[in-house]
């Protein structure tokens, strides 16, 4: 991965603010510029920032615990630790650096933070920018390389699906196969999971977002599997819904409505069609079949290093799509009191279509 050039780049996009260097916080920004995995346990506890100067070598500060990995991980930037917190050495690296107006992620810095340091560099002159999205808008747009590790995270996760797939019985309970999904992704070397698995069962996949319980795998009923894990950083995202056992002629009849839904949107991804397009292509379909008012969420979201990303696809998604995004098309309907069905692949957009990132689909079709 060529970081240097994404430095370059972002420099450019600095020096075009009249900003003197960029504070990045963000864990995913960080790592987009750095390659530096390690993670933060909270928006409180950070591993490490980097400082990005609008010319010059950018430094990598964190403290003690993560000095060897930084060194191992990071090559094009200066690895420089705080033993006084992050903020004593600001204050004094800033001003030898000739930083007068340093920008921040707004989106990302707690209040308390920017709070401290605005009182520490009070004294030596130092400004604190806002900026917003601006390494954000640079991640939207993934290269070949880029698009290949996607394409090997997904291919992972259906290779976890598959294996999972034959144990999901009535003997076995959500949280069982959630943790079994789980255990496979760090067997077969994913990094972890890239959000909390959902797997619910009868009345309970009619919840979008349904946490794994206690009970036991219905037979007959729908059960929906949303899981996704991290390949060397980039996310993976997939919903399947079926039926352990016998399904009824109601489950394959809504069963093929959002399949249809589902295909209406991804032959609608191209480059130049804004999300709202997308999203209508899909909804059109649910809404003529009379449960229109039984999808209520997006059609898709994008997916990179992290699993929920720009851009939407979404009612009011006014975004255009560019060759290079990567973005999930996943209808469904849910009925209280019967349960849901959410089908969800990742494309990639191109220039006169989508590339469907998800191999294994055929026995997505009743």
């Amino acid at each position: 991965m060529d970081y240097s050039k994404r430095i370059a780049k972002l420099q450019k996009r600095l020096r075009k603010k009249q900003l003197d260097g960029l504070l990045v916080t963000e864990p995913h920004n960080r790592r987009y510029l750095s390659g530096y995995s390690a993670v933060d346990h909270n928006i409180g506890e950070s591993s490490g920032v980097l400082l990005i100067p609008a010319r010059g070598e950018g430094l990598l500060l964190t403290d003690f615990r993560f000095k060897l990995q930084a060194e191992r991980e990071v090559q094009h930037l200066k690895v420089k630790l705080y033993k006084r917190g992050l903020t004593a050495l600001l204050k004094k690296l800033l001003p030898s650096l000739e930083m007068k107006k340093l920008g921040f992620e707004s989106d990302y810095m707690l209040h308390s933070t920017h709070e401290t340091m605005q009182k520490a560099f009070a004294k030596p002159g130092i400004t604190l920018v806002p900026v917003a999205g601006l390494i954000e808008k640079m991640r939207l747009i993934k290269d070949e390389e880029e698009i290949d590790l996607i394409r090997k995270s997904v291919a992972l996760n259906e290779e976890v699906f598959l294996e999972i797939y034959p144990i999901i019985n009535a003997k076995k309970t959500e949280i069982d196969i959630a943790l079994a999904i789980e255990s496979a992704m760090r067997k077969k070397g994913a990094e972890g999971a890239s959000f909390d698995s959902i797997v619910a069962s009868g009345d309970n996949s009619a919840l979008p977002h349904a946490v794994p319980s206690s009970a036991f795998i219905q037979k007959n009923r729908p059960i929906t599997i949303d899981m996704g894990l991290v390949l060397n950083g980039y996310c993976s995202d997939m919903t399947r819904t079926f039926v352990p056992g016998k399904a009824d002629k109601k489950y394959k009849k809504i069963h093929r409505i959002v399949r249809k839904a589902q295909l209406a949107g991804i032959k609608a991804v191209r480059a130049g069609v804004c999300g709202i397009d997308v999203d209508k292509a899909a909804r059109d379909v649910i809404a003529e079949a009379g449960y229109g008012e039984y999808f209520g969420h997006s059609l898709g979201h994008g997916v990179g290093l992290a699993v929920h990303e720009a851009p939407r696809v979404a009612p009011r998604a006014r975004q255009k799509l560019q060759a290079g995004m990567i973005v999930t098309v996943e209808p469904g309907i849910y009925i209280p009191g019967w349960g849901g069905i959410r089908l969800e692949n990742m494309v990639v957009v191109r220039k006169d279509g989508c590339e469907d990132l998800n191999v294994d689909t055929t026995w997505l079709d009743l």
